[in-house]
């Protein structure tokens, strides 16, 4: 049996692209899958396992179940639905705590399609694109503005805001009709039955009509830059008000960082804080998927870590930097 020091020697030596990728291809299969042979995770889920999916799914998004929640009278918060509300809020927020936003970064099939369309992109050797920091930065409110509006437009359904009208029912769950989740991961079933354009509705021919265009623009935008969507996307700036009670943290001791930049350019998210920042200890920001690939390219000792409930379970060593170098060597020989 091997000793402590041994077990998390092997695991800060570990091939973290090759572990990431296989975590990433069995909660794919899971979740789109899962339904077949009765694998549900419930319908709280911080990740995108769409409802839409009604056979394979194996966990529903808690985005969908938000919305359609929010839609009823405000009077109904009062009572015994505003108490089932807050227990369905408090076990999305249970399961977030559990791996901060790892679901991110490991979990969510959007984002591990991103990940299959960058690694078709790099075999076929063309470039990625990077975001210039400042743009980054002007583009970081568009998550926070959809989140705003996927949870006051349902409210708007069955309640009079700022004295404006009701809103039409066609409007009762508007993420859902523009998320590429909706299209896409019933795809992966045979079911091509989202795929359509709503006639019935203004609001319907609008919202689908968006859903079409925002489909062409993930697989666009993912083969031009690497987690294209997960810049705009509403579920990250609502999982980052959680982050800093969850139990998996990303941390970083500023003192032994030499600012070599290999962390930064790791970043599949260009976030710049991660090689930057040297006081706060907590590096993870509304756009960090928690995905590690920072910690694996450090190589200095324990500069970057991930922790678990306080407890060290992966950090930055130089043997783990050179052997994964190495290791990266070899398999491009």
């Amino acid at each position: 049996m091997a000793s402590p020091n041994r077990l998390r020697e092997r695991i800060n030596n570990v091939d973290l692209k090759r572990f990431r990728n296989w975590f990433q291809l069995g909660a794919f299969v899971l979740l789109v899958y899962g339904g077949y042979i009765g694998f549900d995770l419930g319908d709280k889920l911080p990740t995108f396992a769409c409802v839409f999916n009604s056979d394979g799914r194996g966990g529903v998004c808690y985005l969908g179940i938000l919305q359609h929640d929010l839609n009823h009278p405000l009077d109904y918060f009062l009572g015994f639905g505003g108490m089932m509300f807050l227990i369905s809020l408090g076990v999305f927020i249970l399961w977030f705590l559990l791996l901060n936003k790892a679901w991110c970064g490991y979990v969510c099939p959007l984002g591990t399609l991103q990940d299959w369309i960058t690694q078709i992109r790099t075999a076929l050797n063309i470039r990625y694109s990077e975001y210039q920091w400042r743009t980054r930065k002007e583009i970081q409110s568009i998550k926070y503005i959809l989140l705003v509006l996927l949870i006051l437009i349902p409210i708007g359904i069955s309640n009079s805001l700022l004295g404006l009208g009701q809103l039409p029912n066609g409007l009762s769950m508007p993420f859902c009709k523009i998320c590429p989740g909706r299209m896409l991961i019933p795809l992966f079933t045979g079911d091509f039955s989202q795929f359509y354009i709503d006639f019935s509705s203004t609001s319907g021919l609008v919202l689908t009509s968006l859903g079409m265009i925002i489909v062409g623009l993930f697989f666009v935008g993912a083969f031009v830059k690497k987690r294209f969507f997960c810049y705009f996307c509403p579920f990250s700036a609502f999982l980052y008000l959680f982050s800093k009670g969850a139990v998996l943290k990303l941390n970083k001791d500023g003192a032994k960082c030499t600012r070599c930049g290999d962390c930064y350019r790791a970043c599949d998210l260009d976030i710049q804080e991660i090689a930057d920042e040297v006081e706060k200890t907590n590096l993870v920001t509304e756009d960090c998927t928690v995905c590690l690939k920072c910690v694996a390219v450090c190589p200095e000792e324990g500069a970057l870590k991930a922790t678990f409930a306080g407890i060290p379970i992966f950090e930055s060593t130089e043997a783990g930097f050179k052997k994964r170098v190495q290791g990266e060597k070899e398999s491009d020989q």
